[in-house]
């Protein structure tokens, strides 16, 4: 059940105090209510915050994705630095990607490719730390804990945590990744987990014929209370219930379910045998119905040894998938709306170790991008010649962040309150990535 609690408080015969409360299904998201988030939704909208209806996809693939056979392939440089899986044109003119992405390939030109992505830390938890919220943590791979919100709790706090009409979570995990939660902004700011308690109470436990008895019982209830409330206060509060009502009875549970979606679309997606076709297609369906920030973990990158045989496993189900996402959104007229950011949490050593894989390597990360209103269809700077270090500016964690910032409608110098009560920048140094905007 999803309790809705006002903050008045009434008194019954005996003298007790309770909370008014409105049952429709349950969020479980921290021991907030639904309503206390959607009442906080309009709140920032009221204060004047950014409410652009603009969404980001973060496929994230964990491990540390090898930069070279991904997307700068380097068939220039000497064997031991190369793709060891080839190379594919694309469908830019003189662009090439790793061997193992051919259908990627075809909607290159829908992409964009950093090839000079770049920060300095090698650890997978530093790492990760540093790519999500901008800022290095050397504690993370020694049991510390994010000391920096992730771009989606930000967004969560400057939009508020859900859609001010559908009641759609702004920041939804579909897939865990380190460092991706609020850290000092707080819990209210978390990513709404699809596959925990708040998504399965979402799910009516009651047929729709009673709960509109018992909600046509509490408008009579209401009636009597609105009679004596001479603030406004429960008139306030009832269109956030109302809102309530809509995410439990309307169309944001739907967008959770791909039962309620066109099987060809399923199968081109690659179908139910395809976890990370469905977590995309399932991605753009909440995007649709007004999610800001999606995270997928498709991982399985930490490739230290035999790099071409694990490129040739793991690879197929992301290029069939992600070239079906770019080519779902295009076709739907989504790509000013919706963008898709691939990226790890570094990327592998230019040089080929002893084991026939590659090691972490920080200097040169992985990163592609498409749509969000960009400008697509570019390489975005260059690596050096053995694909070891950027030959251009060198694009940072913080550029990355402010260009999605960019998309997302929210201030560059958006400032919050940290743990130590001091208010601080979320970006210091970053700026968005010329090329893009």
């Amino acid at each position: 059940m999803l309790t809705i609690y006002s903050n008045r408080r009434t008194r019954d015969c005996e003298g007790h105090t309770r909370r008014e409360f409105l049952k429709v299904g349950a969020l479980g998201a921290s021991g907030l209510t639904l309503a206390t988030l959607l009442e906080a939704r309009a709140r920032a909208a009221a204060e004047g915050k950014p409410t652009k209806d603009t969404s980001v996809v973060w496929l994230w693939l964990s491990g540390g994705p090898t930069h070279i056979e991904t997307f700068d392939p380097k068939m220039t440089a000497p064997s031991e630095y190369r793709s060891v899986t080839g190379e594919v044109r694309t469908s830019l003119p003189g662009v090439t990607i790793g061997g193992t992405f051919p259908k990627m390939a075809r909607v290159v030109d829908k992409m964009a490719l950093v090839r000079s992505f770049a920060h300095t830390n090698s650890g997978h938890g530093g790492g990760t730390h540093f790519v999500m919220t901008g800022y290095d943590n050397r504690t993370i791979d020694n049991g510390g804990l994010p000391t920096r919100p992730s771009m989606g709790s930000i967004l969560a706090r400057v939009r508020g945590p859900n859609h001010p009409v559908t009641g759609m979570p702004t920041y939804v995990r579909l897939g865990g990744i380190g460092s991706d939660g609020p850290a000092f902004l707080g819990a209210a700011y978390a990513p709404f987990d699809p596959n925990g308690e708040a998504r399965r109470n979402m799910t009516l436990s009651l047929p729709e014929e009673r709960l509109a008895q018992r909600r046509a019982l509490l408008k009579g209830l209401d009636n009597i209370n609105r009679k004596v409330d001479a603030s406004g206060l429960m008139e306030g509060l009832s269109k956030f219930e109302q809102q309530a009502f809509s995410l439990v009875l309307g169309n944001a549970p739907k967008a959770f379910d791909l039962s309620n979606e066109d099987p060809r679309v399923v199968e081109r997606y690659g179908g139910r045998r395809s976890r990370l076709g469905m977590q995309l297609l399932q991605a753009r369906r909440l995007c649709e119905a007004g999610c800001g920030f999606v995270t997928i973990n498709y991982g399985g990158w930490d490739m230290h040894s035999s790099i071409e045989r694990a490129m040739k496993a793991r690879s197929p189900q992301m290029d069939h998938a992600v070239a079906a996402f770019i080519e779902d959104v295009y076709q739907r007229g989504l790509q000013e709306k919706i963008l898709l950011v691939i990226t790890g949490e570094f990327g592998r050593t230019p040089r080929v170790n002893r084991n026939a894989g590659r090691d972490h390597w920080a200097p040169l990360s992985t990163l592609a991008l498409a749509g969000g209103g960009l400008k697509m269809g570019q390489v975005v700077g260059q690596s050096a010649p053995k694909a070891d270090v950027p030959h251009s500016k060198p694009i940072r964690p913080q550029d990355l962040m402010a260009t999605i910032f960019h998309v997302l409608g929210i201030d560059l110098r958006v400032q919050f309150v940290n743990q130590t009560g001091r208010p601080v920048y979320m970006i210091e140094e970053g700026e968005p990535i010329a090329e893009l905007v």
